[in-house]
Formats: structure tokens, sequence, C-alpha cells
């Protein structure tokens, strides 16, 4: 059955958004017209459109194409606004992100989340109305605000059904929703990380995403597609067995890979925080190698298993691997060693995201829901 027109238009006009979005550097009405199989009067009719609607615009860039020069082309980054909250367990971090996922502001906001989820988070709703105020983010620009949680979410995501690092469990998220009066997406923190990953790199290479934050979890990702699993719970890859009978992990058993590379384990040994290990690593202090060369053995552990089971990249995502680069060899050596199919380490790679890749995915929902309905 044929298209009406008016559809046929929206849908020509999506496919150009699109394209131009998607390509890197240069491009001129011709390529675009080609690239998008549309004639020129079609294009133009289609670019009058997304311009008036301050979606594209003259990229200020010219081509000589042995005559006249061509002028370039692209898309308005800051024609909308997205915001993610990424929730801990003692604190709000918020980024407001371009449609480019480009970080506009970012402000960190001390919140007890265990016990605001048991009982009233209506103060979420008045947090990120000062950050929006602070940073003069326009509500008229606003798409929505995503927000990450470090557990599993239920699959309308409405509920919060396990968050061993929070202490809680089967708790609904009605009143934290109701609390923000924007369009408002609620996501596993490591789920959401993985799209961000994703998104930033533009590949389409199997990944599995590894995040190193109090809670350590994660995304499979398929040929750039999310892998959820049979109940929406793949990539808890904190849960790996990696010491049988080992340290006690915050979901009640023995040996986990969260117990092992969590940087709670650095601050109930030390009392310290990331930055103070790393420069006590740095000056050789030998309890702080020690304990650097055991989280490193374990990751390698874990990271092996991900690898033998799914033959995919490694990701290392999060705010720990914002420490791991000087480390990123000897990790390598260590996995290495211990991986019976493989003499190169290359598929480990730390994130093409260094800061706040949590929030920045949480606003990715509604970035790339923007995108696909131009």
């Amino acid at each position: 059955m044929k298209k009406p027109a008016a559809d046929q238009q929206i849908a020509s006009k999506s496919n150009v958004y699109r394209t131009l979005y998607d390509v890197r550097g240069f491009c001129s009405k011709q390529e675009l017209a080609k690239k998008c199989g549309i004639s020129m009067p079609t294009l133009y009719q289609n670019l009058n459109d997304l311009m008036e609607q301050g979606l594209v615009c003259y990229s200020g860039e010219e081509r000589s194409t042995g005559g006249r020069k061509a002028q370039g082309l692209g898309t308005v980054s800051d024609a909308r606004v997205s915001v993610g909250l990424s929730m801990t367990e003692k604190s709000v971090r918020m980024v407001a992100a371009d449609l480019r996922l480009q970080e506009l502001a970012y402000q960190t906001v001390p919140f007890d989340t265990c016990t605001k989820l048991r009982g009233d988070p209506s103060e979420i709703g008045e947090i990120l109305e000062r950050f929006l105020n602070e940073f003069d983010i326009s509500r008229k620009k606003l798409l929505g605000v995503g927000i990450t949680i470090p557990g599993i979410i239920s699959p309308d995501h409405t509920r919060l059904l396990l968050a061993p690092t929070l202490g809680l469990e089967n708790i609904p998220l009605n009143k934290l929703i109701h609390s923000i009066p924007y369009p408002t997406y609620i996501d596993n923190d490591g789920t959401s990380s993985g799209h961000a990953e994703g998104f930033v790199r533009r590949s389409f290479r199997n990944m599995a995403y590894l995040s190193l934050e109090n809670g350590v979890g994660g995304a499979v990702l398929t040929e750039g597609r999310l892998y959820e699993g049979n109940s929406g719970r793949s990539g808890e890859f904190g849960h790996i067995c990696v010491e049988p009978g080992g340290l006690r992990c915050s979901c009640g058993r023995n040996g986990c890979l969260e117990a092992y590379c969590s940087p709670l384990r650095i601050e109930k040994t030390f009392g310290v925080d990331l930055e103070t290990f790393f420069q006590g690593v740095e000056n050789h202090n030998p309890e702080y190698e020690a304990l650097l060369s055991d989280i490193l053995r374990h990751l390698a552990i874990g990271v092996n298993n991900m690898h033998t089971v799914l033959d995919s990249d490694v990701v290392l995502g999060g705010f720990f691997s914002e420490y791991l680069q000087p480390y990123l060899p000897l990790l390598r050596q260590y996995v290495m060693a211990g991986n019976p199919l493989s003499s190169d380490a290359g598929f480990l790679q730390l994130s093409a995201v260094p800061h706040h890749i949590t929030a920045l995915g949480a606003a990715l929902y509604f970035i790339r829901d923007f995108i696909f309905s131009v």
C-alpha cells in the first residue's frame, strides 16, 4: 500500500536529517541528495523545513569542486538538550548534553539515595530545577530527563527490583518519576553507559561493556544493538565469580567481580578516595601497589571470562576506569597470561567517553528518540 503524500514527506525529511547527522566532515547538497537517494528539488524542500525548525544550518565550510565552491551543511547540535541524572549511594550526578552527546554542564549534588527512594524522593525535582537554572538550560529545548540507578529495573521501567549496593529491593519509582515535570525515563546505570559507549564509538562491532563504579555492571551490544537477555538482566558482569569463597559481595555471595574491583573496596580498605589512592600508587606506597595488583589480577579473570564466552571487544568504563590508562599494559599482560584462546589482548580497551558516561548515557535516551522522530 502506498504511503500518503504527507507521510512520504515526513519520512523523506527524517531520512535527510538522520543522513546528515551521521555524516562526518564536509557534506554538500549534492552529496547529501545522493546519500539520501532523492532529487535536488525534494532535498531543497526538506532542507528548508529543517532549517525553519532550527535543526540544520550551513556549516560555513566551503570546498572547491573545480568550479564554484560548494557550501557545507550540518545539523545544529544545540537545537535540543537532554539531561541525565546518575543516582549513586551518596549523590546525584547531573549532566546536560546536546544532540551530539557533548557535555554542556555537569554538577554533583549530595543525596541520600537509599533513604529517599524508600520514602520521598521529590527533592530530586528541586535539585534538577536548580541545576537547570544555574546553567541556564532552556526548558523549551529540553527533550527529557533520563535517570540511571545501579540496580535491576523492571521491564516497564517503573520499579527498582534489586539494587545490592543501595540495599534496596522492590521499590516503586512512581514518586521519583512524578517529581520531575518533564518526560522521564529510568534505566540501569551499566546499560545506559553501554549505550553511550556504542553511540560515541559509532561501531557495529560486538562489545561487552564493563562499568566499574561502586556497583559493577555492564551491557552487551551485538552489532550495535543491546542484547537484553530473557529477563532484561544481561550484562550483570559484577556478579561473575572470580574467586570462589572469596570476598563478600553486596549481593550476599562471595567472590564476585564487584567485591574485588569496585572502588568501594579501596575506600573500605584504606578509607581514601580514588585520587588519593592512585597518587599513593604513583608514589610507590607498597600497600596501595599490592591492592592495585590484586584488583587488576581479578579484573583480568573477569575480562577473560567475558571474552571467552562472548568473543567480543571488552570495554572498561565508569569512573574507576578513568584512572586505569597508565596500568592498561599491565592489565593486558594479566589478561594474556590467563586467556587460553588469544595471545593478543587488543580486544581490551578503555572507554571512549572519559568522564561522566553514566549520566551521559541517561541523557542519550531522549537524544536518540529525537533523532529518529524528526
